[in-house]
């Protein structure tokens, strides 16, 4: 399908190879060295410099997995920290292209901190499933995740006490260890807080210092948790009060909201940021319900957390690493390239294709699902596609959405608003669309050749209609004026009778004769105008029958005139058609041209093919006998035949209906002759003067 050719080696050192997709030109990504060295591919080669988390047919964990920075954007630096991570882990990261449900603990790096990680997190998971085998797949983290599940109610059975001794209620054991997990991360703020307040000169000393910062700037900072988890738990200040915001080391941010949320918030509701009484009033109140428990029960609680932080962060791991392991390379070519998209193959369609579209017998492939229309009018106008709008609408999922389908082949001529359609998903369920906007732009050469007949067709038809319609109101305001007008004359008194009388006796006359007069120069004038056009016809009619194929230049350049402009319009069109403009209406910030030409963006659309077959049909119109179109044929032949030879047009190809006598010449007699002679003798006395 596409043409590859290889990139000289750049001074990074990697070869990179490139396909031509869709007529442009992009990195193809074919290796899991390819992969292992996303970081340096220039990002100005890249297809897609963002894409939206929602509304794409991918899934959706993996997405929320990647987005590191929760901002519902999947960014470039996100996908390389992701393609990183995973090949770090690898011992091969051709694996990746392998969509593999399970993992072999063999293809795992165990010299990699990161491959030993999950390695270690994977089998302490089964030694708790007490499962004796060498990998781990997704069924294995669905079992250990209900394990967990069930631990966890096992915990609150063990701290059983009723709500009114705990003070957080239901949140007080996840409360406890959260607050258990920032006491020293708390207490090391404040003793900084107090610090610079003591002497605000300590405030450089006791903060993070921005040389920390650049030291491990260079480096994937994911991988420098450890790190960032030593700076403060926020920056200092000499007011001493802890910020409640998003103003917290991220290393610990999601510590902190566990804490805030599950006692912070509810013991100060209001509150933005807290002192360091405060937060002694809430480790006080947990201490002291903790006491209250039994010496056993806080074995047990104590226990029950420490193996289940354990337990939860292997399954986050594992959860994380089993996701990316399966849908990275998927994600890569919806992202760095479209190969999903132009490969054309019903089981690898692109992300963000929603289903299909089936209307007026055809199938339209392309379907996205449209987040804001408002943003979809300012720029899908400017793709160049045929675009259909429709609005869908599921019984049975009891939701509703919007779509945009590209229509690439067929014709528009019954495409309007408020149409009906039927939409199917992905997962094959079907969806009530009706249009509610049509974007018009070329769909073929095809279509724009018929394109002004149909249009000049239509002008006509509608032209007809309203003359007619306007003629017959018309015929029906003039019945109703004469009947108004005989019903009066029958009410009418003598006196009004005579009132109606015309003043003046030669006023009929004097109009007639004005009507006479107009009629006549209107008469004159049309007589000038059908002279001008019968010598244009005559004119033409003599190009015409001039040579046999005239009559075919004649035609060819008629069509040329009325179909040529349109034609090479829809040319210059379909030429620049780009999906790249409806993404970018959908969140998506697209790099390069998403271009579909004429041959791609017939597979796009499927048209309804009937067999050819002959089948009776009871209720056809019957069909005219042979001989009656053959005498028709005759007849209508004929009357054109005598038309051309009754008006002389033949004789231009030898059939004149007369011939016309050649002119006379007339020969002079003896006095004209002497006539000539005579006056240059008279002349020639006048001239000598002259000369």
């Amino acid at each position: 399908m596409a043409k590859m050719s290889i990139l000289p080696v750049k001074s990074n050192g990697y070869q990179w190879t490139f396909a031509s997709i869709g007529g442009v030109t992009r990195v193809t990504i074919n290796s899991g060295a390819d992969i292992a060295h996303l970081a340096e591919l220039d990002q100005k080669l890249w297809t897609v410099l963002s894409c939206p988390v929602d509304g794409l047919e991918f899934d959706k964990e993996t997405l929320r997995l990647m987005d590191s920075d929760g901002d519902n954007k999947i960014r470039v630096n996100e996908v390389v920290a992701a393609s990183q991570w995973l090949t770090a882990i690898l011992n091969d990261p051709d694996r990746l292209l392998e969509h593999h449900t399970d993992i072999n603990f063999n293809d795992i790096n165990g010299n990699n901190a990161d491959g030993a990680a999950v390695l270690q997190s994977a089998q302490r998971l089964l030694k708790a499933l007490q499962a004796d085998k060498n990998s781990f797949s997704f069924d294995d983290l669905a079992a250990a995740q209900k394990a967990f599940d069930e631990k966890a109610k096992a915990k609150e059975d063990v701290t059983s006490a009723t709500a009114d001794h705990r003070p957080f209620g239901d949140n007080t054991d996840d409360a406890i260890a959260a607050v258990n997990a920032l006491r020293d991360k708390v207490a090391d703020y404040f003793m900084r807080c107090k610090l610079i307040a003591f002497d605000n000169d300590c405030a450089s000393a006791v903060d993070v210092s921005v040389e920390k910062i650049q030291s491990i700037a260079d480096f994937n900072l994911a991988s420098c948790a450890d790190k960032i988890a030593d700076y403060p738990l926020a920056r200092p200040n000499k007011e001493m009060l802890l910020p409640l915001g998003d103003a917290i080391n991220p290393a610990w941010k999601a510590t902190f909201d566990k804490a805030k949320a599950n006692a912070i918030a509810i013991e100060f509701p209001e509150a933005t940021a807290i002192d360091e009484a405060q937060w002694n009033a809430i480790t006080a109140k947990l201490d002291a319900y903790v006491a209250t428990l039994s010496d056993d029960k806080k074995v047990k609680v104590e226990s029950f957390d420490k193996e289940m932080e354990q337990e939860h962060a292997d399954i986050a791991l594992m959860h994380k690493f089993l996701h990316l392991y399966r849908d990275f390379y998927t994600l890569l070519k919806n992202y760095v390239v479209f190969a999903d998209f132009y490969t054309r193959d019903k089981e690898k369609l692109a992300m963000f294709q929603a289903g299909e579209l089936y209307i007026d017998q055809r199938r339209l492939d392309l379907c996205i699902r449209v987040a804001d229309m408002g943003k979809q009018a300012d720029m899908a106008s400017l793709s160049g596609l045929f675009l259909i709008y429709c609005h869908c609408v599921s019984k049975v999922k009891k939701a509703e959405m919007d779509i945009v389908a590209v229509l690439t082949d067929g014709d528009v001529d019954a495409l309007r608003v408020g149409k009906n359609a039927v939409f199917y998903d992905r997962a094959g369920h079907d969806w009530d669309a009706t249009i509610t906007k049509i974007v018009d732009n070329p769909i073929s050469i095809r279509q724009a050749f018929w394109s002004p007949y149909k249009k000049l067709g239509k002008f006509i038809s509608d032209k007809i209609e309203k003359n007619a319609a306007e003629k017959e109101a018309k015929q029906m305001d003039d019945l109703t004026a004469k009947a108004d007008a005989a019903t009066d004359k029958i009410g009418a008194k003598p006196a009004d009778a005579a009132a109606e009388a015309p003043a003046d006796p030669a006023a009929p006359k004097k109009a007639q004769m004005f009507d006479i007069a107009k009629f006549a120069g209107i008469f004159a004038a049309i007589g000038l105008a059908l002279g001008a056009i019968g010598a244009a016809l005559t004119a033409l009619g003599a190009f015409i029958f001039d040579k046999w194929y005239n009559i075919i230049l004649l035609i060819a350049l008629v069509v040329v005139v009325i179909s040529g402009p349109s034609m090479f319009l829809a040319w210059l069109k379909l030429r620049k058609r780009n999906l790249g403009p409806v993404l970018n209406a959908n969140g998506w910030a697209i790099n390069a041209q998403v271009k579909i030409n004429t041959g791609f963006g017939a597979t796009l659309t499927s048209l309804a093919k009937y067999p050819i077959v002959t089948l009776p049909d009871p209720y056809a119109d019957k069909k005219m006998a042979w001989w009656k179109k053959c005498l028709i044929t005759l007849v209508v032949l004929a009357g054109i035949f005598c038309a051309l030879f009754f008006t002389n047009t033949l004789k231009y190809v030898g059939l004149p209906f007369k011939k016309e006598a050649p002119a006379a010449v007339e020969t002079p007699t003896a006095e004209a002759a002497e006539a000539p002679a005579q006056a240059t003798i008279e002349a020639t006395p006048a001239e000598a003067p002259a000369e």
